[in-house]
């Protein structure tokens, strides 16, 4: 099944692009999804406990299972003022 990953803010710049799109088996996790964007980009690695996961407008946790064509937001800590 094919998952659009849209990156935001400096994870943008990261990854060198605005969006992915990768395809995954049926019943993945966002966990398997992480590993497969860690393994096209390392350094995001280091992003990894800080990174807020959203699936349509929800944030996920690293269990939710990816559903066919979800857009899945990859997003740094949200800062406020």
């Amino acid at each position: 099944m094919k998952v659009k990953v849209q990156f935001f803010s400096g994870l943008k710049t990261i990854a060198q692009s605005s969006e992915l799109v990768l395809e995954m088996k049926e019943g993945a996790t966002v966990e398997d999804l992480l590993g497969d964007i860690y393994a096209r980009v390392p350094a995001l690695r280091d992003w990894d406990r800080n990174i807020l996961i959203g699936a349509g407008v929800e944030f996920v946790d690293r269990d939710y299972i990816l559903q066919p064509n979800e857009q899945i937001a990859v997003m740094p800590p949200v800062q406020g003022g």
